[in-house]
């Protein structure tokens, strides 16, 4: 699989993102003919090596008309559904530029269909954003994961006055992310940068586990002193294993009724908990209570707290960052002589497949056929061991959106 990890060295910005790429090998003939695809628009791209302390760097720059009126929300998207481009690129970019509409719409106010974009909506946003989609298509990038991103600090003029910088709208796109402050008095992340890793990322941290390939270097047009303004691009291909980024989040709990456990459970998976667990502990005054552990993501922190704090009689929690390696997993069905039902594929380091059936659909068989759960286990396992499956030859089952168990919602958040 290839994947990228990009690198926010000084931060990055929508030029920067698209120097990276042609850094790591986009083709420019290649990009240039498929940014004309879009029509109306009336643009040069002007590329050139730049040296930034010492690295040797892309830098790029679009060359448009000075003075443009702004485009709506619905100007864009009909330029991006109008275009030639390949279908799987043009949902990436509405997808980038959706974003940014709904960060607009919220710092504004207003409903993100009746955004106006100012500079936002200019053709040199446009090419960005429709460029590292078409950058990613052509370098075959599967999974992007990023550093956090560096936030300098400032105020500056804008079409709307004053306007503190990281700016409102990059800071509701960064939501989720985690960010660092450094000693930079500039915009270090743009409002376009920030879409573009919205969309892409599937997680932040440390590199994931890959053999590194190719390195991209992209150059942002302003200097830092102390700190090189580039965002670097790291393509490679993946280990049998991914590395994610997680949270811990626990609790000590001695005084509430065991049956509500139950409930806390259902509430915590549907606010994204990976996994939760109890264990027994001995608190002080020699008292038993229990140890209640959720696994999430950061982004759900804060989902997860409010369950915490709702659900249970605790005062109080616990929080740290954790990472984890997990094999590659989807979900697909399988037809058995008791009917139809899911199952995991897990893929080894080796490249093998492996298939579990899911707990809940034999539960639901075994009681609907009468038969002991375990020779129902036995007999479907046998199955799969017999047959070949692998994720392309699966394909992930429709939600019937009638009130899932927790087991069902972890088996879908896992898959």
């Amino acid at each position: 699989m290839r994947i990228a990890y990009g690198d926010l060295i000084g931060g990055v910005s929508g030029d920067m993102f698209l120097a990276a790429l042609i850094d790591a090998g986009v083709p420019v003939r290649k990009l240039r003919a498929d940014l004309k695809k879009i029509p109306t628009l009336r643009f040069d791209l002007k590329i050139a090596a730049k040296e930034v302390y010492g690295v040797r760097a892309t830098r790029v720059r679009v060359l448009c008309a000075e003075r443009e009126r702004p485009r709506s929300w619905r100007e864009v998207r009909r330029l991006i559904q109008r275009s030639r481009l390949d279908r799987s690129i043009k949902d990436t970019g509405e997808q980038i530029f959706g974003l940014l509409a709904a960060a607009e719409g919220k710092v504004h106010g207003m409903d993100p269909n009746r955004v106006h974009f100012h500079e936002l909506g200019g053709t040199d946003a446009i090419v960005d954003v429709m460029a590292a989609a078409i950058g990613r298509h052509e370098l075959g990038i599967e999974r992007f994961y990023f550093s956090p991103a560096p936030l300098g600090r400032t105020v500056v003029r804008s079409d709307h006055g004053p306007l503190p910088i990281p700016g409102p709208a990059t800071l509701e796109l960064l939501k989720g992310v985690p960010v660092h402050g450094v000693a930079v008095e500039g915009e270090t992340v743009t409002p376009t940068g920030a879409a573009i890793v919205r969309a892409f990322a599937k997680a932040f941290g440390e590199p994931p586990e890959m053999t590194v390939e190719k390195i991209g270097y992209g150059a942002g047009e302003r200097e830092w002193p102390g700190r090189p303004n580039l965002f670097r691009l790291i393509l490679g291909s993946a280990a049998g294993w991914q590395h994610e980024e997680m949270l811990v989040i626990e609790t000590n709990i001695d005084d509430m009724n065991p049956e509500f456990y139950d409930h806390v459970f259902d509430r915590l998976f549907g606010a994204g908990a990976r996994d939760v667990f109890l264990s027994p502990i001995q608190m002080k005054k020699n008292r038993p209570a229990t140890l209640l552990r959720v696994i999430a993501g950061p982004a759900d922190r804060e989902k997860i707290a409010r369950v915490l704090f709702e659900e249970t009689s605790t005062i109080g929690i616990r929080y740290y960052a954790v990472g984890r390696l997990v094999l590659k997993r989807s979900v697909g069905t399988v037809k058995t002589p008791y009917g139809v039902l899911r199952v995991k594929i897990v893929e080894e380091p080796n490249g093998a497949h492996r298939a579990i059936p899911e707990y809940d659909d034999l539960k639901r068989i075994a009681a609907a056929r009468n038969i002991p759960l375990k020779r129902l286990y036995d007999e479907v396992t046998q199955l799969l061991s017999d047959a070949s499956y692998s994720p392309r030859s699966t394909r992930r089952p429709r939600r019937s959106g009638k009130g899932s168990s927790r087991q069902d919602a972890k088996a879908a958040k896992e898959g």
